[in-house]
């Protein structure tokens, strides 16, 4: 006993070490995450580069005068350490412009370095400095950049070849680099490594065309050849000249008319030969003048128009962005920060959050002992034989893990549930048989003393603190008191039940507060429903920062039954929506395509846009279902099938885990369930297709599965006044205009009502119109996909076309009949009433 005594207070203080050193650590985060929001990028861009650009001026003028100076200041400045020749007294003046450290800069750049070569480096930082200082760009810093140094590298090794020692043409590098190519390859074969290695620099960053250089020295020859020949033959140049037949219009001078006459002949002759030979001789003969010009004309306007089409196509594909544009607009305006609007923002600290309980688990080693003798008595006496036993202590319930002996068959041990509930006049007494992953079987036994898992201390732990998943959620602790996290983007969906009063909402509550501590506004967005109209209240400071709402409602909190059923079709045109862009994009989930967003690879023009994952909270289900039925069902069927890539997540929570509420669709597509203490053991295989829900002891006691495990944990208790403090806290800080907009949406079933004025018709009428006459179909839906409307335009362009009989009337669930049979007619209709 002695040395567990010992074992366990060791233990305790490296824990306590532990503890103080992870403290240590998130405050020195801290520190640097809030030093990060303080910090102003463009100050510092500003900063940088005149520092940059100063220096570069500097190092410039330095390296000049070391030129002219370099034989006074060399015994001055050479082997000596900046620090120790600027703060020397003993040294000379130097004769460097710039004083002891222009001297010892460019003594080191000059002459230890590259030599002459060195004044690449004042280009590149004043590129850099006039790039971060003016945001205007003299030349691609990457492409400059190694340009640049390839000519620093070969023009130190060029200039090293001619000389005996080192000095300031080719530098300590130019030289050491030549000597080392003498004694390997010789002088003659280092003057051809010189070569070869600009030829190799040239190709390698230019690719230069030589077909193209030689088609262009071949031109030229060929030009100067026929300068030449009309220069000495013009009588050659006279003849080809005459051979063309001219125009009795074009006659005008007598002596020429000699010329026609003489060259008729000859063209008459010639004139048989063209009918023997090819077209290619015919095009020895030069058109005239008039002629030159006309057929130029014709071939321009065939080309210019043919050009006019293909420039028109263009634009279409400059949308894509090549690599090197993409890091260009990265290095100019660095990536896109979702969080820019709301850039000090600041997380709710951990102090708004209450401690509950004393977060030891106490043990009681006479109640651990009795227990165990009542389970091994109670098997005994139906004679079921126990090889080991051990006691796993949690904050509320204690695992017994059994290992049976060999042929003791375990459905024995499982109907013995009653009888060792019994035995232990325990309240919740749940068998495990067996345990996933273990050869024993578990039996959980409430604790006579259970301790309160506070919120406070799941949110400090390092678990959450330190993940990584894109919604993570902290819940509560397990039975061996670990923190239980885990991400709601994996999960996809999750569904919650529980009786009235077993801490179903407060296991709600914790949820939302995870997502707080942990998420910006601009990563997450809320969608609470709210039938009691009280449960998430509190949540109503919070409208401008985390909630989504549909257009024009005044209440971020949806509490009526037909809101539910227009927000929810309503997410299911997001949903719509967000696919179009993912399939533009050309990735398959939300995660890609935010990366590719911020990364600036997509451009906002098109409509792309930031997501942020929208968490649709519905409390009360069953009273929805018994209000709206189907028409709830529907839509959160269609979005738990479809929104997980795309980042809508639904927390479905009743406390009425019927058939009839929870149906086998609903079921099919919430994996993730979560079971606070129900009633019966039907209510308990309804939300966990399993008995062991019916068997918890209520305040926080929960399972969870998650469709390959069931595990019992103890949720953590987050008061009203907590949560009162944690949106007050974010609801004092500066937020959004307005919270989220979701798309509109009307019901394209019900009736429009009011009347429609002629006179005041939208501007999309006519385009309406065409569309709905061409697909021979009258619903605001079409409208929608094929003009990009909200659902209210939508329905009044709908209206109108009622009222001039394109369409007929509303009939129910079946579609509006297309008056207008095709467009020929729609075209004349519209004529008649001036409308085109």
């Amino acid at each position: 006993m002695a040395k567990g005594n010992t074992l366990k207070n060791t233990s305790k203080k490296t824990s306590d070490k532990k503890s103080t050193s992870s403290k240590k650590a998130k405050d020195k985060v801290g520190i640097l995450s809030r030093f990060k929001l303080n910090v102003d990028k463009r100050k510092t861009k500003t900063i940088t580069g005149s520092i940059l650009l100063l220096f570069s001026l500097f190092l410039l003028f330095a390296c000049i005068s070391y030129l002219f100076s370099w034989k006074e200041d060399q015994n001055l400045v050479l082997n000596k350490g900046l620090f120790t020749f600027l703060f020397e007294d003993e040294v000379a003046p130097v004769s460097n412009i710039l004083g002891r450290f222009g001297a010892w800069i460019s003594h080191l750049v000059v002459f230890k370095w590259f030599g002459i070569a060195s004044f690449g480096f004042c280009f590149l930082l004043f590129n850099y400095g006039f790039r971060l200082l003016f945001n205007i760009k003299i030349a691609s810093i990457r492409r400059s950049t190694l340009i640049t140094f390839v000519a620093i590298v070969w023009v130190s090794i060029f200039f090293g070849f001619f000389a005996s020692q080192v000095n300031y043409l080719g530098g300590a590098f130019g030289f050491y680099a030549n000597e080392w190519l003498y004694q390997s390859i010789g002088a003659i074969g280092t003057f051809l490594f010189i070569l070869v290695l600009l030829f190799v620099a040239v190709v390698a960053l230019f690719n230069p065309d030589f077909k193209a250089l030689r088609q262009k020295l071949n031109l030229t020859k060929e030009t100067l050849e026929e300068e030449d020949d009309e220069n000495t033959s013009s009588s050659a140049v006279n003849d080809i000249r005459i051979v063309n037949t001219i125009k009795d219009e074009e006659i005008k001078p007598e002596e020429e008319v000699n010329e026609i006459n003489f060259t008729e002949e000859t063209e008459k002759e010639e004139e048989k030969e063209e009918k023997k030979e090819s077209e290619s001789i015919l095009i020895i003969d030069t058109p005239q003048e008039e002629e030159v010009k006309k057929e130029d004309d014709f071939e321009v306007e065939n080309t210019t128009e043919k050009e006019d089409e293909f420039e028109v196509e263009v634009p279409k594909e400059e949308d894509k962005l090549t690599d090197n544009e993409v890091r260009d607009l990265a290095e100019e305006f660095g990536e896109y920060d979702p969080k820019l609007d709301l850039a000090s923002y600041t997380l709710p600290g951990i102090d708004l959050l209450k401690k509950y309980g004393s977060g030891k688990i106490e043990v009681d080693k006479a109640e651990l002992e009795s227990n165990k003798n009542k389970i091994v008595e109670t098997l005994a006496q139906y004679k079921i034989e126990i090889s080991k036993i051990k006691a796993t202590i949690g904050p509320t319930v204690t695992l017994y893990e059994i290992v049976p002996a060999p042929g003791v068959r375990i459905s024995k041990i499982k109907n013995l549930e009653d009888d060792i509930a019994l035995s232990l006049a325990a309240l919740g007494i749940r068998i495990i048989a067996p345990i996933p992953g273990k050869g024993t079987i578990g039996i959980e036994v409430p604790n006579s003393k259970p301790d309160m898992v506070s919120m406070r201390s799941l949110i400090a732990s390092e678990k959450f603190q330190n993940s990584d998943a894109e919604l993570p959620i902290v819940m509560g602790k397990t039975i061996t008191n670990e923190t239980f996290t885990f991400d709601l983007a994996k999960m996809p969906h999750l569904l919650v039940a529980g009786a009235t009063g077993q801490g179903k909402s407060v296991g709600l509550n914790a949820i939302l507060v995870s997502l707080l501590y942990k998420k910006h506004p601009a990563q997450v967005k809320f969608v609470l429903v709210d039938p009691k109209k009280v449960e998430l209240t509190l949540f109503n400071k919070i409208e401008r920062h985390f909630l989504a709402k549909l257009p024009g409602e005044e209440e971020p909190i949806i509490t009526d039954t037909s809101k539910v059923v227009a927000t929810l079709n309503s997410l299911c045109i997001e949903m719509d929506a967000r696919y179009e862009l993912l399939k533009n994009a050309q990735v398959r989930n939300i995660k890609e395509y935010n990366a590719k967003f911020i990364k600036r690879k997509l451009n906002p023009e098109n409509g792309h846009r930031y997501l942020p994952y929208i968490v649709v909270l519905i409390d009360e289900f069953a009273d929805l279902i018994m209000t709206a039925g189907k028409e709830v069902e529907h839509p959160i069927a269609r979005i738990a099938q479809l929104a997980r890539a795309i980042g809508i997540h639904l927390i479905v929570a009743t406390q009425r885990p019927s058939v009839n509420v929870i149906t086998g669709m609903i079921k099919a597509n919430f994996p993730a369930r979560i079971a606070f203490r129900v009633q019966s053991s039907i209510d308990s295989k309804t939300i966990l297709d399993g008995s062991g829900a019916n068997q918890l002891i209520g305040r926080g006691d929960m399972l969870m599965s998650t469709g390959s495990e069931t595990i019992r944990l103890q949720c953590g208790f987050v008061d009203t006044p907590e949560v009162e403090d944690i949106c007050n806290f974010i609801g004092n800080q500066r937020a959004y205009p307005d919270a989220l907009i979701l798309p509109e949406y009307v019901d394209e079933n019900a009736e429009q009502g009011g009347d429609v004025d002629m006179d005041d018709l939208d501007s999309n009428f006519v385009e309406a119109a065409r569309i709905i006459v061409i697909h021979q179909q009258g619903s605001a839906s079409l409208l929608q996909r094929k003009l990009k409307l909200g659902y209210n335009r939508a329905g009044r362009i709908v209206d109108q076309l009622e009222a001039h009989n394109i369409i007929g009337p509303f009939k129910g669930s079946k579609a509006r009949e297309v008056l207008v049979p095709d467009e020929i007619a729609l075209n004349e209709y519209l004529t008649a009433k001036g409308l085109i």
